[in-house]
């Protein structure tokens, strides 16, 4: 069943860590002082925590883009290939990319710079902080064959943080229907914000409702719920536990990722 992440991470159920870019041109937050430098001085820091810490992913996310667009502008991919165009020789593990809130964006990202896979909001329809979200996962589906990208794995959010279903759907149904419609390549259960610890029963809902497609725990993992998590999920995307202080703006903490790791290695064992 999930023999393509043995494949891509050399381990079974792997923690892909996120890299948060600082903010970006075009983004209300850009340190236009600082510049593009002090966003690639930033980014390569956090590598390097996380790849010495024993992660076994890193995943490069405009994080702090807010408020986010769910229609990305060109300016922003082209800052993000050029941080990680200027990071790939540091990079040693399996990278992705994530252009928040556009999966059409996200994926030309990869195409650009050689990225294994992509995590969005990829399809479903909901109410949100950022306005009324639609998706279009057809299009993104021969988007990704029309550009050359079809070995980018899709791992498809289906609990976007900061916002609700539109209709009400019980969340067993959306993991079924998702699959089926969608073949994703994995699937990823949120909280409500970043950092927010994603319930495991909910978690056990979606494994139990698939067939075939991997789950991975979205958010709010830690040192202290990552063994409860790993028991049901086959991966985890994780950032905010391994900041300095598990402060969601400060930088990644080598030590925290190290202690992180520790423990999953452990229990992979």
């Amino acid at each position: 069943m999930v023999s393509w992440i043995k494949e891509v991470f050399d381990t079974e159920k792997p923690i892909i860590a996120m890299c948060h870019l600082q903010a970006l041109p075009g983004d209300p937050d850009y340190d236009a002082t600082g510049g593009m430098d002090k966003v690639i001085v930033s980014a390569k820091n956090d590598v390097i925590a996380l790849q010495e810490g024993g992660v076994d992913g890193i995943m490069f996310s405009n994080e702090y883009s807010l408020p986010y667009l769910t229609k990305v502008e060109t300016v922003t991919v082209a800052a993000m290939a050029r941080v990680i165009g200027e990071l790939r020789s540091f990079v040693k593990i399996p990278y992705g990319v994530n252009c928040l809130w556009d999966p059409i964006a996200s994926l030309d990202l990869a195409a650009a710079v050689d990225a294994q896979f992509i995590r969005e909001i990829i399809s479903g329809v909901y109410a949100s902080d950022f306005g009324l979200w639609n998706t279009d996962p057809g299009k993104t589906a021969r988007h990704r064959l029309r550009i050359g990208a079809k070995n980018v794995k899709m791992f498809y959010n289906i609990v976007p943080e900061a916002a609700k279903y539109l209709a009400d759907r019980d969340i067993s149904e959306i993991a079924k229907t998702t699959e089926f419609n969608n073949k994703p390549d994995a699937i990823c259960v949120s909280g409500l914000t970043a950092g927010s610890e994603t319930d495991t029963q909910v978690l056990k809902v979606v494994k139990d409702a698939v067939r075939k497609t991997p789950i991975f725990c979205n958010t709010g993992c830690n040192k202290d719920n990552i063994e409860r998590q790993l028991s049901v999920a086959d991966g985890a995307i994780c950032a905010t536990t391994f900041k300095v202080d598990g402060i969601f703006e400060n930088p990644v903490d080598y030590k925290r990722v190290k202690e992180f790791m520790d423990i999953v290695k452990e229990f992979r064992n």
